[in-house]
């Protein structure tokens, strides 16, 4: 296989694809976590941080379909490493007001969410890194 072959125009549009449904997948995780798209979670702060990743998850996929390489890769690591860092605090200390899910470590939703994010960063981050190398927007 030659070394041209990772630059294939086809190859980008896939790994643009697998990042788009991945973000998409993040938000409907994260609706269906929450009760629905227009649920809150309690405390409210929670609630809004589902809500602004839901919306920046769509916004990314949107963006990597479109050809927005840099931005959309970029994005695609946030929406990827927020909630995992979310996961973690929320499971481990707790976070403000919110003690709820401390040492739930194996909740299916959670695993599912872990599986996806994790997925997610492992795309986004060495595409963010190649986009910077290569000069595109």
């Amino acid at each position: 296989m030659s070394h041209q072959a990772a630059t294939v125009p086809g190859a980008t549009w896939v790994a643009r694809w697998a990042g788009a449904l991945l973000c998409f997948a993040v938000a409907v995780i994260h609706v269906v976590d929450q009760g629905g798209i227009t649920a809150t979670r309690d405390p409210y702060y929670i609630g809004v941080a589902f809500h602004v990743l839901e919306i920046a998850a769509a916004i990314t996929a949107v963006l990597l379909l479109i050809g927005v390489i840099r931005l959309g890769w970029l994005l695609a690591a946030g929406v990827a490493a927020g909630p995992l860092l979310g996961y973690i605090l929320s499971r481990g200390p707790g976070l403000p007001d919110f003690s709820d899910d401390i040492g739930r470590w194996t909740e299916p939703l959670g695993l599912i969410s872990l599986a996806v994010e994790g997925a997610l960063l492992l795309l986004s981050v060495p595409l963010f890194v190649l986009s910077l190398r290569r000069r595109t927007y």
